[in-house]
């Protein structure tokens, strides 16, 4: 099979940083090729300039699409030649129709007045297309995560795309609509559209993927074949996959517990009672309901459940009541009621929140990495209202070691760090406020395997030294990996409560689809 795409010694430097380093990639026509990774490994930077993000003249090497070569001066140049990107954050106005957003900058329009009913019958042809069965006059805002996927990849088959780049398609979508996803992609595969995935999911590569490249340090490490022909079976395992990304094997995916052994080991840290929140909008609707829960000294707790289900909305209002309009509930530190009717309140009385959403709540991404792990525990590094400049550098090196954060000094900007890198300074931040407990919020989303096991050392070690951890996740094995005991939660109730030993995947997601009304909400 002929090549569509070929990247041949592609190098690309940043001051201080060499991103890539003789880079080869090639993508076969009507081919899905995976690319993989360690956060920081390259692929995004080699996405970028594929597509034109890294103007031609910033790199070096060659980049050959059809067999002529290429030299994108900016995005649009590349997307006019087929090659079209989609990335982890939606580049979609929430406020326009999906049709709008499908044929933004690529307006049905004569003479600079744009044909509405074109726009819109073409629109629905492209919906229809990709199996989204909306009206195409919808608001982008008022459809899920989801189906803005859809939308994106509609976007994309306006552009008549014949390379397609999806970067961490999934990342944000629950286990259905993921699967209809890789579902489509494959049926794009079928009608001829060669496909770029980058993921962290060793499994869903497994599903769809036909070629898989492996980046390590910038480098390209081994191209493995994952499957011989489509349809057919994978041949390439995640241990074998994982070996290539971290450059070893990695036996265990989860660190040996070291259980806390201080006096009050076993004490409740934390405990919620009656939590009750109501939705920021309507608020007849109860977005968590009587909650009540504990987390004992040098425990780690999870909480597992569907998209919906008000983990998040739980772990915000807890945290200064950030989400929501509270309606009911206390909350304990170490047997004695405590104010979290404010974010400074919570963090004052020892609770800390690592969020989600890093990018927008987590960090402040024009900011340096020193100055972001200093934010939440300035008094203690200030005298006279003065932050002393010498100690909060001598803090962020000590977590930059600690952590293992892979940037070039703590003078770096954080926009500029890789995904687990930004989540690294997050964790840190929070761990030098010293809090009693802390929640993590999908703590590894859209993190490498190598990266996680960091993560998750941290997260070990901290309860080991006594702290209570509450950690939400989507991962259902990083749960049971972690966790000594696991809530389940549904429409805003705990519908169940499972020991280590007891816990399993089957197990939790019968709580977690449990129905549980009790009448009106």
């Amino acid at each position: 099979m002929s090549s569509v795409l070929e990247m041949r010694s592609i190098t690309k430097t940043f001051p201080g940083v060499r991103a890539l380093s003789g880079v080869n990639l090639t993508v076969r026509r009507g081919e899905i090729h995976a690319v993989c990774g360690e956060n920081g490994a390259g692929k995004s930077t080699l996405m970028k300039v594929l597509s034109g993000v890294h103007p031609h003249g910033s790199y070096e090497g060659e980049i050959l699409f059809e067999g002529e070569p290429c030299a994108f001066r900016d995005i649009r140049a590349s997307e006019r030649r087929g090659i079209v990107i989609i990335h982890q954050e939606l580049a979609l106005v929430p406020y326009l129709s999906i049709a709008e957003n499908i044929f933004l900058g690529n307006e049905h329009a004569r003479r600079g007045i744009v044909r509405w009913n074109e726009t819109v019958r073409h629109a629905a042809e492209l919906m229809r297309r990709v199996g989204l069965h909306e009206n195409p006059q919808t608001r982008v805002a008022d459809i899920g995560v989801g189906k803005q996927q859809l939308v994106e990849i509609a976007k994309a088959l306006a552009k008549r795309v014949r390379l397609l780049i999806l970067d961490e398609p999934t990342a944000a979508l629950n286990d259905e609509d993921s699967a209809k996803l890789l579902d489509l992609i494959l049926e794009l595969r079928s009608q001829g559209i060669a496909c770029i995935l980058i993921s962290h999911k060793l499994g869903e590569i497994r599903r769809v993927a036909d070629t898989v490249t492996i980046l390590r340090d910038g480098r390209t490490i081994e191209t493995l074949t994952v499957r011989p022909s489509p349809g057919a079976p994978a041949e390439v395992s995640e241990d074998r996959i994982i070996r290539g990304m971290v450059g070893r094997d990695l036996d265990h995916r989860f660190p040996a517990r070291t259980p806390y052994r201080g006096e009050d080991a076993g004490r409740p840290a934390l405990e919620v009672s009656g939590w009750t929140v109501r939705h920021p909008i309507d608020h007849q609707r109860k977005v968590v309901d009587d909650v009540s829960l504990t987390v004992r000294r040098g425990e780690i707790v999870g909480i597992a459940g569907l998209m919906g289900a008000g983990r998040t909305e739980l772990a915000m209002s807890v945290f200064g009541r950030s989400y929501g309009v509270y309606a009911g509930g206390t909350v304990r530190l170490n047997g004695r009621e405590v104010d979290t009717r404010t974010v400074p309140a919570a963090v004052a009385a020892g609770i800390a929140y690592v969020t989600e959403d890093r990018k927008t709540y987590g960090l402040n991404l024009i900011d340096t990495v020193s100055r972001n792990i200093s934010l939440a525990s300035l008094p203690g590094l200030a005298r006279a209202g003065i932050v002393d400049e010498h100690r909060e550098r001598q803090v962020a090196e000590r977590y930059r070691t600690s952590m293992n954060i892979k940037t070039p000094t703590v003078f770096e900007q954080v926009g500029r760090l890789s995904g687990g890198n930004q989540q690294k300074v997050v964790l840190g931040k929070w761990v030098h406020a010293d809090p009693e407990v802390l929640i993590l919020d999908e703590p590894t989303r859209g993190i490498d395997v190598g990266a996680k096991y960091e993560i998750y050392t941290v997260v070990d070690r901290l309860a080991a030294q006594g702290k209570a951890v509450l950690m939400i996740s989507s991962e259902l094995p990083e749960l049971l990996g972690m966790c000594d005991r696991i809530y389940a939660m549904a429409a805003g109730r705990l519908t169940g409560e499972v020991s280590r030993e007891d816990a399993s995947q089957e197990v939790l997601m019968r709580y977690m689809t449990m129905d549980r009304s009790r009448g009106p909400r």
